[in-house]
């Protein structure tokens, strides 16, 4: 509904007053989005002091506008309601004001208020904690534009196969609050993809164990995934590793990142490993090892060659992990280098 012509349009003198009385940086708004300034009507004064009586003072307010200029254009009414709906899960006005300076496009974003409170209340009733939600109205904020009945569906879907796949009913709650705080993006998905990625699995031999395993290990990221990728990924690394269906359900097992990614992201990753000089069966008995994007073996494989460790002759078990998982290694080999080779029995040489 605002007029993005900016030819046509002159911008609004009263709204650069405002906004100059408040110290926003114009030029800011001119070079990101300067189809703001041309409106009719703009709120500055209103959501300056909307903003200032939740506890932000000049720098802060300025800093909101700078960064999400659109927020000028909402009305008061549609910003208090916001509010309330944020103080459902926020602990204070201090927590809300800083989460509307981190992520002001989240919170601006007003058309979908419903669809927020409901989803909200849902989420309460169904045990995730307040800063978990909070977390998600931050970081995931469209999962609350769905209305709240799509994402009933897919949590029962889940919940059903769950159970279906011999998971207890006692452990059925931590498992999904655990898998919605790891990856809230599942409720972006149809509760029929849900559905065709589990049979797929099922249909490829994995026992139901293992299935709910693999979904433990993915963090629900086999929801975003289709049947064809992953019949591809899984050929790929069959050719690759030349191993019987058996082999490649365990290295799934072991590393289900080779069924998460696609086919030119592992090819790519392979492709890295062994110009480093690290062999095929290496990586089939560490596949975990193409998690890693190719900069960070490079990374990780320099480190390790400055202190005299051969990554071709040794297992990759090092070069694996988190950034903290590799520093612990690393400190290790680095400590066994350092510490001098001390013999308890053999004499001391002391000079006079």
């Amino acid at each position: 509904s605002y007029t993005t012509d900016s030819k046509s349009r002159e911008e609004n003198k009263k709204t650069l007053e405002n906004l100059y009385s408040l110290s926003v940086d114009i030029t800011k708004i001119r070079r990101l989005k300067e189809w703001v300034l041309l409106q009719d009507v703009a709120y500055v004064k209103e959501i300056a002091a909307i903003l200032q009586e939740m506890g932000a003072d000049e720098t802060t307010v300025a800093s909101i506008i700078e960064r999400f200029p659109e927020a000028i254009l909402h009305t008061p009414a549609e910003i208090n309601s916001q509010r309330a709906l944020w103080q459902l899960v926020c602990q204070n006005e201090k927590q809300l004001i800083k989460l509307i300076e981190q992520f002001p496009e989240s919170f601006f974003t007003t058309e979908y208020q419903q669809n927020q409170k409901a989803n909200i209340l849902f989420f309460q009733e169904l045990g995730l904690k307040n800063n978990i939600i909070t977390r998600f109205l931050t970081s995931a904020p469209n999962i609350f534009y769905n209305p709240v009945e799509k994402n009933k569906n897919v949590i029962e879907t889940l919940q059903r196969n769950y159970l279906n796949l011999g998971g207890s009913e006692a452990n059925m709650k931590i498992w999904i609050l655990k898998l919605l705080s790891q990856n809230p993006f599942i409720l972006l998905n149809t509760s029929t993809a849900i559905q065709e990625n589990l049979e797929f699995l099922q249909k490829n031999d994995f026992t139901d164990q293992e299935v709910l395993q693999l979904l433990s290990k993915l963090k629900g990221f086999i929801f975003q995934l289709n049947s064809t990728t992953m019949q591809k990924s899984m050929l790929f690394s069959k050719n690759t590793f030349k191993c019987s269906d058996q082999e490649l359900k365990q290295l799934v097992l072991k590393c289900p990142a080779l069924l998460y990614y696609s086919v030119p992201v592992l090819e790519e990753r392979l492709e890295g490993l062994l110009k480093e000089g690290i062999s095929i069966a290496q990586i089939r008995e560490t596949p975990m090892v193409l998690e890693l994007t190719t900069q960070i073996v490079q990374y990780r494989i320099k480190k390790l060659s400055a202190l005299g460790y051969d990554i071709k002759s040794g297992n990759l078990e090092s070069l694996n992990g988190t950034k903290k998982d590799f520093e612990v290694a690393y400190g290790k080999i680095q400590s066994k280098k350092e510490r001098p080779i001390f013999n308890p029995v053999a004499p001391l040489h002391i000079e006079d």
